[in-house]
């Protein structure tokens, strides 16, 4: 992010934790992506006395909104302003084989802002999307077309729907736990790779931006490289015949 944009997301978001406080009110941030997630982060201390919390509508969701303001403060609790859409082809037949992208370029190609989108989840039989409860109706509407596929959108439980991530378990022979060589081996990269892409603030370890190269991770880090995928660092699980470690790690495909 720009310094400008990111000046003005921590004004915005000063401003929200005072209306919340002030009038007694749950106020909300768009959908923020991790990078304006990092901004948050940078101004947490800032705002915590209008209580904070994040949510992207389940646990495998990375973009989330914020919300100030919680029962204690304010003596009630409310939902966040989230729905998740099923998108199903109308014709299962003559239905495309549909990417991540193409669910995300027709959603743009509608003129939706990307803060009013949290994440997809492409699946066999169609894609879960999440989204704020405010467009729902126009999504229903007006997302009839995906490629050259037509759908229909219907608003689902979340939390039934979602399968779990497919994810693949492998097994990494590496000299320790330190996130750079960790990197390097699940994306298959040279080690000057890596390291480029912690200076370009592209590596995140559960949502929040990581810059130290040499941090070591730790059980459950879910690990975030942006333009290259996901994957959970699961642990150490014993040694090799030439004596390094065997790293555990479960990769999103």
């Amino acid at each position: 992010m720009a310094d400008r944009e990111q000046q003005q997301l921590r004004n915005r978001l000063i401003e929200l934790a005072r209306k919340s406080y002030d009038r007694g009110i749950y106020t909300y941030t768009p959908f923020l992506s991790l990078a304006e997630q990092q901004v948050f982060y940078e101004t947490e201390k800032e705002v915590a006395y209008a209580g904070c919390a994040m949510e992207g509508g389940t646990p495998e969701c990375e973009r989330k909104m914020i919300r100030f303001g919680n029962r204690e403060l304010l003596g009630y609790e409310e939902d966040y302003p989230i729905a998740a859409l099923f998108v199903t082809p109308v014709r299962a037949d003559f239905a495309e084989k549909l990417t991540h992208r193409d669910y995300l370029g027709a959603l743009m190609n509608l003129g939706i802002a990307r803060g009013l989108l949290g994440d997809l989840f492409p699946e066999q039989g169609g894609c879960i999307l999440f989204c704020q409860k405010s467009i729902v109706p126009f999504l229903t509407d007006n997302l009839t077309q995906v490629r050259h596929t037509r759908v229909k959108c219907s608003e689902t439980d979340a939390a039934d729907s979602l399968k779990a991530p497919d994810v693949e378990e492998v097994l990494l022979s590496v000299s320790s736990a330190r996130i750079d060589g960790i990197v390097s081996k699940v994306y298959n990269m040279a080690r000057s790779h890596s390291l480029e892409l912690f200076k370009a603030g592209r590596v995140f370890v559960n949502g929040r931006l990581m810059e130290n190269n040499s941090y070591f991770l730790k059980e459950q880090d879910a690990v975030t490289v942006r333009g290259f995928g996901r994957f959970t660092y699961k642990g150490l699980r014993g040694e090799t015949r030439k004596g390094r470690e065997r790293a555990v790690i479960e990769v999103y495909r």
